[in-house]
């Protein structure tokens, strides 16, 4: 996994130090329940995320160049719905505060660049709660295509299960509208 850089962006491997600026965003009620997972309780909690699922997962910390603060999370992991297959499904996840400013379609078209022409992968996968239209806005400006519509697909931390929105990009389709 290599450090990505965008104009305004530095996409680099967590760090378990990293675990208060995590926590400074992951514990707003906003942030994490779009995604399924609970607002964090504390440091600890961060640090234990950072160490059991950041670091051994392709998962980048999302440095804000202007004020070199981290900000946000990005990461692939193996697509589940597609075994057998080269495909990676992305998750993300920022601070309230840097909605609106176009951070996650800037880091969502660096790590798919980096899946498909480093890594790569034949298809990409992007799923989201039919309730969260800022994802769905993200997702659509990176160029996926709607697959359908799960239901009561996805468990979430609360014990409810939730339907999802499915999406994909093929290889070709990216190469095809990529601004490489």
């Amino acid at each position: 996994m290599k450090t990505l850089e965008t104009e305004r962006l530095i996409l680099k491997k967590w760090e378990r130090r990293d675990g208060e600026a995590l926590f400074s965003y992951a514990k707003n009620p906003n942030v994490g329940p779009h995604a399924g997972w609970k607002p964090h309780e504390n440091v600890k909690e961060s640090r234990r995320i950072i160490k059991e699922l950041f670091i051994p997962n392709d998962v980048w910390k999302i440095i804000w160049k202007e004020e070199d603060r981290i900000i946000g999370s990005i990461g692939l992991e193996k697509d589940k719905r597609r075994p057998g297959v080269k495909s990676f499904e992305l998750g993300y996840s920022l601070a309230e505060e840097y909605w609106g400013r176009g951070i996650m379609t800037e880091a969502g078209k660096a790590v798919m660049r980096y899946a498909f022409m480093e890594m790569k992968a034949e298809v990409m996968s992007i799923t989201t709660g039919p309730e969260n239209l800022r994802s769905q806005s993200t997702i659509k400006k990176l160029g996926f295509k709607y697959e359908g519509h799960e239901r009561y697909a996805y468990l979430v931390y609360d014990g409810t299960v939730r339907d999802t929105l499915v999406y994909s990009l093929l290889k070709d389709e990216y190469f095809e509208g990529s601004e490489l």
